[in-house]
């Protein structure tokens, strides 16, 4: 879908502030002690979700991306629409076990274990050029993840596109390699 000038790539303060609105903290989920960030209400409202696919899209207009990589689950809401958005395919990072063909898999850390996510291997075309995109960037484990996924396909990750970072979590710092872009940081 090409981008209409009419409609701005970067959501303004007052959309910024919407989006901020739209995100609601629910303590003790899933354990006490957390305090969990529920996007569902941003999803539900049809201004704060329109204007948070252009934020995550708009440094990336023009970069020539072929394809934005979903992480399961939060980020295949934004990825498939920002992938709309920027003329690309899409191409969902599920956890491991759940693609049916042959895959690529990548392993990372866990606070209590390791998990994986994977592609198939027929997703990204080598030489590719992809946008990773998810809802919150948190400790960077399944972020940077996605990143050496893409690279295993033979991609090049353009960028990490997130709308919400938890910064105190310093997941920032396993991407020092990467175009990092968030919408807000809390």
């Amino acid at each position: 879908m090409p981008n209409d000038t009419a409609v701005p790539d970067v959501p303004d303060t007052a959309e910024l502030a919407l989006i901020e609105a739209s995100i609601r903290d629910i303590p003790d989920f899933p354990q006490p002690g957390i305090l969990f960030k529920d996007i569902t209400p941003l999803l539900n409202e049809p201004e704060a979700l329109a204007a948070t696919v252009r934020g995550l899209a708009a440094p990336f207009r023009g970069a020539g991306i072929d394809h934005v990589v979903g992480l399961e689950a939060r980020g295949f809401i934004f990825g498939a629409p920002v992938a709309m958005a920027l003329g690309a395919g899409f191409v969902p990072a599920r956890k491991a076990g759940k693609l049916p063909s042959d895959i690529i898999d990548q392993a990372y850390d866990l606070e209590y274990g390791t998990a994986t996510v994977e592609i198939h291997a027929d997703a990204i075309t080598p030489g590719s050029r992809v946008l990773v995109v998810d809802d919150v960037l948190a400790t960077g484990g399944t972020g940077r993840a996605a990143v050496e996924l893409v690279r295993k396909a033979g991609g090049t990750v353009v960028g990490f596109s997130v709308l919400m970072e938890l910064s105190a979590l310093q997941g920032r710092g396993k991407m020092p390699d990467v175009e990092l872009h968030t919408l807000l940081s809390v």
